[in-house]
């Protein structure tokens, strides 16, 4: 925040701190906050110039270029002898500090330390700010350079700079662009620097000369780039709706509640950014689905985090893929970090060391900790088939806000799920001439396809349209009914896994199903005669 740095920064100043270090990608940002600073008579009490020096200018006052100073050696020299009240910004000056395939410069270091004691007692007050991309600092000097963060844009910054935008472009067409619609857009733009967030408004302006609350893709457009950037995080362009997916509407609407919480009205409610979701259960019953559809639905980025690309075979890399993939995600939030089948991914992480000299336990302690502590509106969302193979510290309160099982579909879900498959398909009148998608069909349906998951429901529409596009002919109900005949659904392969399963989540987790579709079977799981007959999960309406 703005407020904070300048404040920060204008105690420095006053208790003459020799050497600031300034993390950001945003120079001018920076710049523009060091020189309202710098001649403000109230903040820092003496006034001071302030010189920006760049390895191709050197110094530069105001515009004007001050010769000879564009050796690191002769800048020191300059700051030195200067006999004036002066703040030095030195842009881009870790080079000299040994930055990645570089040798440290202990000449420059020497330098630097040798000006400390005049930096100090001069009696002109200077202070040398140092601005970077990353942080860097030598170990000699490490106890005489304070870091100062510079927090990326707050709302209001970016509320600021679109107004301003809006202004100056008065072709544009904002009628459109209510209150509400503007917060949308952005709320969407945190986490992107000053300079992204106006590239993204503008190149919403361009694109049809009038900006409102549509434009929010364009602006997680943006923000997409940040993610490619890092080559860890994979960002998932979607456009499954939440309606696409059939059933679960326990889950629906428990996601469904938690939507813009936020925004600046739940704040009124002092309303906490909810954590995450935890969905289990069996496979193929939309569990990942829902995760993509969860994307449109709340309108922010779904960034999926692979396992497999954190580890690294340099030292200290796979801890620091980790500390950089949550920190992509907390610059891009408000966001949904996805990790699809997390049991492969964490399995046995939180026993020892699985001979990696204790990376994966360090890797997974992390992730626990931030997941636990991270005060950035990032929700969690993860799928697992398998609950016995994820460690214990991660099911316990606190991670996830709830833990979901997804069970085999209802006889309605399975309706609705014929329904959307149906209906996405059929949408030619010569393929669809002979089948009248109603009521009676979709319950013969349901009927015929008790025990099935939804992936299997789906894949029987798609074999059935096959075998009538190979006998070029519409789809007919005897096409759909043989496919049904041939299928080995999952609930009997892997029948013992999926009691076993709704037995863990009978006392454990909430059932994804709502309570009135589990009312037509039964619920006694130590019943496992027909795994049709008894369902997992608690049934609770949240």
């Amino acid at each position: 925040m703005t407020n904070n740095i300048t404040a920060q920064l204008s105690k420095l100043f006053r208790a003459r701190f020799p050497y600031i270090y300034i993390t950001t990608w945003e120079e001018e940002r920076a710049l523009s906050v060091i020189k309202k600073l710098a001649k403000s008579e109230k903040l820092v009490r003496v006034p001071r110039e302030v010189y920006v020096w760049t390895q191709t200018n050197g110094f530069l006052l105001e515009g004007k270029k001050i010769e000879g100073t564009s050796s690191p050696d002769k800048a020191i020299d300059f700051i030195r002898d200067c006999n004036k009240n002066a703040v030095f910004v030195m842009c881009d000056f870790h080079v000299y500090f040994g930055v990645k395939g570089r040798q440290v410069d202990y000449n420059v270091v020497r330098r630097l330390r040798d000006i400390i004691g005049e930096l100090k007692t001069s009696k002109f007050r200077k202070n040398v700010i140092f601005i970077a991309s990353e942080l860097l600092i030598p170990e000699s000097m490490q106890k005489e350079v304070t870091i100062v963060d510079m927090p990326l844009p707050t709302l209001e910054e970016i509320k600021s700079k679109l107004d301003k935008m809006v202004t100056q472009n008065n072709q544009i067409d904002t009628s459109g662009l209510d209150e509400e619609g503007k917060e949308k857009l952005c709320k969407a733009a945190l986490g992107l620097t000053l300079q992204e967030a106006e590239n993204a408004f503008a190149l919403s302006m361009v694109n049809d000369g009038k900006i409102d609350g549509k434009d929010l893709s364009i602006i997680l457009s943006e923000k997409m780039q940040v993610i490619k950037k890092t080559g860890i995080l994979e960002f998932i362009n979607t456009d499954i709706k939440i309606s696409d997916v059939g059933g679960l509407e326990n889950l629906k609407n428990w996601l469904n509640k938690r939507n813009n919480s936020w925004s600046e009205s739940a704040k009124k409610y002092c309303l906490p950014a909810p954590k995450g979701v935890l969905i289990t259960g069996v496979p193929g019953c939309g569990k990942s689905l829902t995760a993509k559809a969860m994307s449109a639905a709340w309108q922010l980025p779904l960034l999926k985090l692979d396992f497999g690309k954190i580890f690294s075979g340099i030292v200290g890399s796979s801890e620091e893929n980790m500390r950089k993939a949550i920190k992509t995600a907390e610059a891009v939030a408000p966001s949904i970090l996805w990790v699809d089948e997390i049991e492969k991914s964490l399995s046995g992480m939180g026993s020892g060391s699985n001979g990696d000299s204790g990376t994966s336990s360090r890797i997974f302690g992390t992730f626990l900790t931030w997941m636990q502590e991270k005060t950035a509106p990032v929700f969690v969302i993860a799928t697992a088939n398998n609950i016995s193979g994820l460690p214990a510290e991660l099911l316990r309160k606190g991670r996830f806000d709830e833990i979901f099982f997804v069970d085999l579909p209802t006889h309605r879900e399975r309706k609705e799920i014929f329904k959307l498959h149906l209906s996405k398909r059929l949408k030619d009148k010569e393929v669809s001439s002979k089948l009248e998608v109603n009521e009676e069909l979709l319950e013969k349906l349901a009927d015929m396809t008790e025990g099935f998951v939804g992936a299997e429901i789906e894949q029987v529409v798609i074999t059935a349209l096959y075998e009538a596009f190979f006998n070029k002919r519409p789809l007919e109900f005897g096409d759909i009914e043989a496919t049904i005949k041939n299928v080995v659904p999952l609930s009997v392969t892997q029948k013992e896994q999926i009691l076993g399963l709704r037995q863990w989540a009978n006392v454990r987790a909430v059932a994804a199903t709502r309570k009135d579709d589990l009312a037509e079977y039964s619920t006694n799981v130590e019943d496992g005669s027909d795994v049709n007959n008894s369902r997992g999960g608690r049934a609770l309406d949240v």
